[in-house]
């Protein structure tokens, strides 16, 4: 758990009625990308609060009433992922910052610069952010903020996010691990075989594509099949 001097209130509101948990910052963005594991660690107390700051907790009516359960964790859950988080001033910088510079990393490994053929340098992109006045908010996730940002910047810089098919196979030997794939890449197809081997068609940024095969041969030791389709 974290400690009471680091965490902050995370607030979910129904009606007129406050629901509110004390949890660590540093765990906020996990738990709302959907991770099952680690909300007894990102919570400071066991506790549902109608006002966290007075110390202030809940009936257990109101929790039956708004979310059917008593279940400390899985209320928590829930006002993690639908309610708002009551970052510091400082905490809301850092983690601003944080989220601009995975931004900016993804976009210079995805995209192009069509009247080149070649990268945009990380300043370039961040110049044309400023530009858009491009804004980031800190709880969503570096996909949708690519997605948003890549729009806002277009009308700036030249950009393209050229992408391809890839199709695979992997040896049923190493299939446990195909989950992994799933949860980073976009499988479009996909069909177990026989022998238990496990075939897909995969879509991903051209400038992704050595990552890809460098992941592919990590969780199979260089034995799954690739073909590039286009």
């Amino acid at each position: 758990m974290v400690s009471l001097d680091k965490a902050v209130i995370a607030r979910y509101k129904h009606g007129k009625k406050n629901f509110e948990v004390l949890v660590d910052p540093e765990k906020v963005d996990s738990i709302r990308s959907g991770a099952e594991e680690g909300i007894e660690d990102a919570l400071a107390v066991d506790e549902i609060f109608e006002d966290a700051s007075k110390g202030e907790k809940t009936t257990e009516d109101d929790l039956m009433a708004v979310f059917s359960t008593t279940d400390v964790e899985e209320i928590a859950k829930r006002i993690l992922k639908e309610g708002e988080v009551q970052l510091t001033a400082e905490q809301r910088r850092k983690k601003v910052e944080e989220k601009k510079n995975m931004v900016i990393e993804r976009i210079c490994r995805i995209s192009i610069n069509p009247q080149t053929n070649t990268p945009h340098p990380a300043q370039r992109i961040e110049i044309a952010m400023k530009e858009a006045k491009v804004h980031i908010d800190p709880f969503k996730s570096v996909d949708e903020l690519v997605s948003e940002t890549v729009k806002a910047i277009r009308p700036i810089i030249p950009i393209k996010i050229e992408e391809i098919q890839i199709a695979l196979k992997i040896p049923a030997a190493y299939t446990g691990r195909v989950y992994e794939l799933k949860n980073n890449y976009e499988v479009t197809k996909e069909e177990w075989q026989e022998d238990g081997s496990f075939i897909a068609l995969l879509r991903v940024p051209a400038g992704m594509r050595d990552e890809l095969f460098s992941f592919l041969n990590a969780i199979t030791k260089g034995e799954v099949q690739t073909k590039v389709v286009k």
